[in-house]
């Protein structure tokens, strides 16, 4: 145990020598993740390695048919960084990710709460994309979130006339009998993954003030 966790804090040693420093621009997560790649999944929303397989699989499926769509998954209120007065407010949360991802991504952003969906673009939402998010029942347990964010892209892709070819999409493949996901390691990388959202934080609130939805200016 003591080995494996030496390997994962190593690991978080090597991410943030690495990591951009736009990454601790405005204690944002999602917004940092969301200017270069396709999902916000963070660690506590408990999704198995076939589950992010899948959503990255769905996500690339909607790329491909034409719909562009980034996913933010937020499954606790810590996940949002220094935007915690945004908590089960997904719609509003869309909006200020939105803003915050104009200037790079001109796409729909979808919000994946346990209480809920929010969807938000640059350019107007059809009809057909709302009644898809309203019509939507909230995902309320974490380990739902992931399943629930794939289900919502494809039936929002299919509503804006690009249906997904779903018979190429991965299978989350079943358990196995008696086998553990509460071991140290799921634990080690949610702390590591908190330490990371907490030092993102805390430098924002030395980098700029929060801005929220109405503004158009560009991130530092």
């Amino acid at each position: 145990m003591m080995r494996r966790a030496a390997v994962a804090a190593a690991l978080l040693a090597l991410a943030l020598a690495g990591a951009p420093g736009v990454a601790l621009a405005d204690g944002d997560p999602a917004s940092d993740v969301l200017i270069a790649q396709d999902a916000f999944l963070p660690w506590d929303a408990g999704a198995t390695s076939a589950q992010q397989a899948q959503l990255g699989a769905v996500l690339g499926a909607a790329a491909h048919s034409g719909y562009a769509i980034r996913v933010a998954i937020i499954a606790s209120q810590a996940d949002l960084g220094s935007i915690t007065q945004l908590w089960g407010q997904p719609e509003a949360y869309a909006k200020f990710l939105d803003v915050e991802l104009s200037y790079s991504f001109q796409g729909r952003v979808l919000v994946v709460m346990p209480n809920g969906f929010g969807l938000a673009a640059t350019t107007p939402v059809l009809p057909a994309e709302l009644a898809v998010i309203t019509g939507a029942q909230p995902p309320r347990a974490r380990s739902a979130l992931t399943t629930a964010a794939e289900t919502t892209i494809a039936k929002l892709a299919a509503a804006a006339g690009h249906p997904l070819h779903t018979s190429a999409l991965p299978v989350s493949a079943p358990a196995r009998p008696g086998s553990r996901t509460d071991g140290p390691i799921p634990l080690i990388a949610f702390l590591l993954g908190a330490a990371m959202i907490a030092i993102s934080w805390a430098a924002s609130l030395r980098a700029r003030p929060l801005r929220l939805p109405g503004s158009r200016q560009p991130a530092g």
